[in-house]
C-alpha cells in the first residue's frame, strides 16, 4: 500500500529535493533566486516546505534545469480512440449541488 502524505509533508519533501539539487549544482540560494528571477524568500520558502507560488516553483525548476519534474507532475493525458467512442463528452463545469429539504 502506498503511504498517503499530508500536503505539508509533500511540501517538505519537495523542499528537501530542491535543496539537494541546488547543492549538487553548487549554487547558493541568492544566486538561484537571481537566475530564476524570484525573490530570495521564495527560494527559502520552497526549500523550507513553507510553499510559494506555482510561478516561483516553475521558475526555480527551470533555473535548475529540471523542467522534467514539471512534466512528471502533469503528464500529457492520452486517451485511446476506442475509449473516446464509448465515453461521454468531457464535463465543462460542475453541476449545481442538489438542495435537500431540511427535516
Amino acid at each position: 500500500m502506498i503511504e498517503k502524505l499530508r500536503p505539508e509533508e509533500w511540501e517538505a519533501e519537495l523542499g528537501q529535493q530542491l535543496r539537494s539539487l541546488r547543492l549538487r549544482q553548487n549554487i547558493d540560494q541568492r544566486h538561484l533566486a537571481q537566475q530564476a528571477g524570484v525573490a530570495l524568500n521564495a527560494v527559502k520558502n520552497l526549500e523550507a516546505g513553507r510553499g510559494a507560488t506555482i510561478t516561483s516553483l516553475v521558475k526555480v525548476l527551470r533555473a535548475l534545469g529540471r523542467e522534467d519534474w514539471l512534466r512528471a507532475l502533469a503528464p500529457t493525458v492520452s486517451i485511446s480512440p476506442l475509449h473516446m467512442l464509448n465515453s461521454k463528452p468531457a464535463r465543462r463545469r460542475a453541476s449545481n449541488k442538489k438542495k435537500f429539504p431540511r427535516a
